[in-house]
C-alpha cells in the first residue's frame, strides 16, 4: 500500500496567502490607472490577473500531486527547453518593438522569458544528476554551459534581468554540485563580461547603470576621454531622468512610514510611480502598508527560501535535490532582486515580484514552480 505523503501545510499556506495578497495589491496599484486607460474599467488589470489565476491555481495543485521523479525525464528537460526557445523567437518575429510577448484576446499575451525559468531549472537538475559525478569534466560543463547560453542569448535582446537570474541560479546549482572553483571564477569572470557586452550594447541600459553608479558623470568623463559612452546614452530614447522611477518608488515606501496610508490610499501610484502594479508593486505595499506590511511580504519569501532549502537537503536524490535548490533559488532571488530595485539598492531592471506584481505569465509559471517545489517537499519527509 503506497504512503501516503504528508502536505507541507506551511509552503502551501504561505503560497496561498501571497498569491492573495497580490491579487488584492494588482487592484489597488491598477485601479485608477485601468479607469483612465480602459474607459472607467477600474477592475481591468485585476480581472486579467483572476482569470489568470484560474488557470495557474489547478497547474500548480497538478504539480503538486504528480511524482517529481515522473519529471526526470529527457523528454521533459530537453522538450520544455526546445519549447522555451520556439517561444522566444517567435516572441522576437511578432512582437518587433519589444520583442518580449506574444500576444493573444483575453489572456492578454505570453512572455516567452518567465518560461524559461522553469526550463533552465529543469534541464540543469537532470543534467547535473545524470553527470554528478563527472561535474568538473568538459563532458558535462560545455553542453550545460551552451544550453544555459543559447537561452541567455535568446532572451538578453530585450531583457538582462531574466538572465541575470538564471546564471545567478545557475551558478547556485553549479556550486553546490561540487563545482571546482576555479571553474566556478571562470564562469562568474564570463558573466560579468557578458553582463558589461549586453549593457553597453542597448543605450538605454547604459544610461540606467551609468546614473546608478556615478549619477554626475565624473568618472565617465574622468576615463572615457573620446566621448565614447556619452554618446551611446544619447541615443536612448529614455526619459531625460533615468532615476524617476526610482525616486519616485522611495517616495512611497518612505511616505508609507510604519504602518502605512492604508490600502487603496497610496498616492504614488496616481500616475507619479510608472510600473506601479508591475515591476514597482512593492513600493505600493510600502507606501500602503508600511514597514510592517514590507516586512511581512519579505518574510513569505523567506519562508519559501526555507523550506525550499530544507527540502533539497532532505529529498534523498540528486534530481529532487537539484531541482529544488533550482526552483528555490529562482524564486527567491528574484523576489528580492525586485525589492533591490525598489529601495534602489540595484540598478533598474525589468522583473517583477513573484505572486505579487500583475503578470499572466509569470503567475503560471510561479504556481507551476511552486507546485513541483510542495512536491519535493513532501517526499523530503
Amino acid at each position: 500500500m503506497a504512503q501516503r505523503l504528508k502536505t507541507d501545510w506551511i509552503l502551501f499556506i504561505t503560497v496561498v496567502l501571497m498569491v492573495l495578497f497580490g491579487s488584492v495589491m494588482v487592484y489597488s496599484a491598477s485601479s485608477v490607472v485601468a479607469a483612465v486607460r480602459h474607459d472607467g474599467a477600474s477592475w481591468y488589470y485585476a480581472v486579467r490577473q483572476l482569470i489568470w489565476l484560474v488557470v495557474a491555481v489547478p497547474v500548480m495543485m497538478y504539480f503538486k500531486r504528480l511524482h517529481y521523479r515522473n519529471l526526470q525525464t529527457p523528454a521533459v528537460a530537453f522538450t520544455l527547453t526546445g519549447i522555451t526557445l520556439m517561444l522566444l523567437v517567435a516572441a522576437y518575429v511578432l512582437d518587433a518593438k519589444q520583442h518580449r510577448w506574444i500576444r493573444f484576446p483575453l489572456f492578454g499575451g505570453l512572455q516567452p522569458a518567465e518560461f524559461a525559468k522553469p526550463a533552465v531549472a529543469m534541464f540543469l537538475a537532470y543534467f547535473i544528476a545524470l553527470r554528478g559525478r563527472a561535474i568538473n569534466s568538459k563532458y558535462t560543463l560545455v553542453p550545460a554551459i551552451l544550453a544555459l547560453g543559447f537561452m541567455i542569448a535568446a532572451i538578453v535582446v530585450a531583457d538582462l534581468g531574466t538572465p541575470i537570474v538564471l546564471v545567478s541560479t545557475a551558478g547556485a546549482v553549479f556550486m553546490v554540485a561540487g563545482l571546482e572553483r576555479r571553474y566556478f571564477l571562470i564562469l562568474v569572470a564570463v558573466g560579468i563580461l557578458a553582463c558589461v557586452a549586453a549593457v553597453a550594447a542597448k543605450p538605454y541600459r547604459l544610461v540606467r547603470m551609468v546614473h546608478f553608479v556615478d549619477p554626475q558623470m565624473k568618472l565617465v568623463d574622468k576615463y572615457d576621454k573620446s566621448g565614447w559612452i556619452r554618446r551611446q546614452m544619447n541615443q536612448s530614447v529614455t526619459t531625460k531622468d533615468p532615476n524617476y522611477q526610482i525616486e519616485q518608488s522611495k517616495i512611497a515606501i518612505g511616505s508609507g512610514g510604519l504602518i502605512g496610508t492604508g490600502l487603496m490610499r497610496g498616492r504614488q501610484k496616481l500616475f507619479y510611480l510608472p510600473e506601479s502594479h508591475t515591476d514597482m508593486i512593492f513600493a505600493v505595499v510600502g507606501e500602503e502598508f508600511g514597514l510592517f506590511g514590507s516586512l511581512v511580504v519579505m518574510t513569505g519569501f523567506l519562508v519559501i527560501l526555507w523550506r525550499g532549502i530544507r527540502a533539497s537537503l532532505l529529498v534523498p536524490d540528486d534530481f529532487g535535490r537539484y531541482l529544488a535548490l533550482g526552483l528555490t533559488v529562482l524564486m527567491v532571488f528574484q523576489a528580492f532582486f525586485n525589492i533591490s530595485v525598489a529601495l534602489d539598492m540595484v540598478p533598474p531592471k525589468g522583473i517583477p515580484l513573484p505572486m505579487i506584481s500583475f503578470g499572466g505569465s509569470s503567475l503560471l509559471v510561479t504556481l507551476a514552480s511552486m507546485g513541483v517545489l510542495m512536491n519535493i517537499s513532501e517526499h523530503a519527509g
